[in-house]
C-alpha cells in the first residue's frame, strides 16, 4: 500500500484556507439579506409586490381591517417599523398615522420613499376642506397609480442596483396592465356621447379616475374627509342634486354611508359604488382586480347616462 503523507504545514494551510472560506460565506450571506420594506396602505402593498416580487420582504405597517381615516397610531406599529429598511408613503394624506410613528421612531437611516412625488395631484372638494389641501387618493387613478408604480421602481432601483434592471422591467409590464383596462374602456366608450354628464360622489375620493374620462364632480356630499354630514348639508346636497341636474351618484363600497339612501329616496338619482381601495387583505392581485371594477363600473354609469339622457 502507498502511504499518504501530509505535512504538518499543509494541514495548517488547509485549515487557513477553510477558515477564510466561512468567513466569506458568512460575510456573503450578512450582505445578501433581504431588505425589509414596508408600506402603508393596501394598494401600496400590491404596487410593491409587482415591482421587487420576492427579492424583498414586504412588510405592512398595520394588519389588515384597519379605517385609515380613523387610525391611531399604536405600540405594534413602532415595533413593526424599526424592522424596516425602507417604507413606501402616500405621503399627501390618507396615512398621516404612519408619518406620526415615522417621526417618534426617530430613524435617520430609515429611507422613505414619497410615491406620489411626482403624480400631479388635484385640490380636495368638499364643504369644510381648507384652502390648498390636496386630494391624497390617487391610487384610484389609473394614470397616477401607474406614475406611482414607475417611482417605486425607481426608488428601488437606486436602494437595491443589483436587481434595477428586473424592477423596471416589472414595473413597465404591470403599468401595460392598467394601460389596457383603460384603453379597452375608452373602446366601449367611443360611441356613446356624456357630454355634460354631471356626477355627485359620497367621498373626495374619485377625482382622478373621474377626470381621465373626462367626468367632472360636481358635489362632494362629506363635508370633509370621512365625515358624514349634518342634517342641514344633507338637505343642502339633496337640493343641489335636484337643481343642478345631476345623473349618478358614486359612493364607497364597503363603507356604510348611511345618507346615501336618504338621498336616493329624496332625488331619485342613480347609485353606483367604487372600491376605495384601502379595505380588505394584502394581495398582489388587489388593485388589478378592484380598479378593473371600478372601470367597469364608471363605464356603465357613461352608458346609462347617456341612454338617460337620450330619452329625455
Amino acid at each position: 500500500m502507498l502511504a499518504l503523507f501530509v505535512s504538518s504545514e499543509t494541514i495548517i494551510m488547509f485549515k487557513r484556507l477553510s477558515i477564510t472560506f466561512l468567513l466569506l460565506v458568512c460575510s456573503t450571506s450578512i450582505y445578501a439579506k433581504k431588505l425589509t420594506v414596508g408600506i402603508t396602505l393596501q394598494p401600496y402593498f400590491s404596487y410593491l409586490k409587482a415591482v421587487v416580487g420576492d427579492h424583498v420582504d414586504v412588510l405592512p405597517l398595520v394588519d389588515e381591517g384597519f379605517n385609515p381615516h380613523n387610525y391611531q397610531p399604536q405600540a405594534n406599529d413602532l415595533r413593526r417599523l424599526n424592522q424596516m429598511d425602507v417604507i413606501i408613503v402616500n405621503g399627501i394624506g390618507h396615512d398621516d398615522f404612519a408619518l406620526k410613528v415615522i417621526k417618534a421612531a426617530n430613524r435617520d437611516d430609515l429611507i422613505v420613499v414619497k410615491a406620489n412625488k411626482d403624480v400631479p395631484l388635484l385640490p380636495a372638494m368638499g364643504q369644510s376642506v381648507g384652502t390648498g389641501v390636496v386630494n391624497p387618493h390617487t391610487f384610484v387613478g389609473v394614470s397616477t397609480t401607474i406614475q406611482k408604480v414607475y417611482t417605486i421602481a425607481t426608488e428601488m432601483s437606486k436602494i437595491d442596483p443589483d436587481n434595477a434592471k428586473l424592477y423596471r422591467a416589472n414595473a413597465r409590464a404591470y403599468a401595460l396592465k392598467f394601460r389596457k383596462m383603460k384603453h379597452q374602456a375608452m373602446i366601449e366608450l367611443s360611441d356613446i356621447n356624456t357630454a355634460g354628464m354631471r356626477v355627485a360622489t359620497t367621498h373626495n375620493a374619485y377625482g382622478y379616475i373621474l377626470q381621465e374620462f373626462g367626468v367632472e364632480v360636481s358635489a362632494v356630499i362629506e363635508p370633509a374627509h370621512g365625515v358624514e354630514p349634518s342634517a342641514s348639508q344633507l338637505q343642502e346636497t339633496i337640493e343641489k342634486i335636484r337643481e343642478s341636474g345631476i345623473d349618478v351618484l358614486f359612493y364607497e363600497l364597503n363603507m356604510p354611508n348611511r345618507y346615501v339612501d336618504t338621498i336616493e329616496k329624496e332625488t331619485g338619482i342613480k347609485l353606483y359604488r367604487f372600491s376605495h381601495m384601502t379595505h380588505g387583505a394584502y394581495r398582489l392581485d388587489k388593485v388589478e382586480i378592484e380598479m378593473q371594477q371600478n372601470i367597469d363600473t364608471l363605464v356603465e354609469a357613461m352608458k346609462y347616462t347617456a341612454a338617460n339622457r337620450g330619452s329625455k
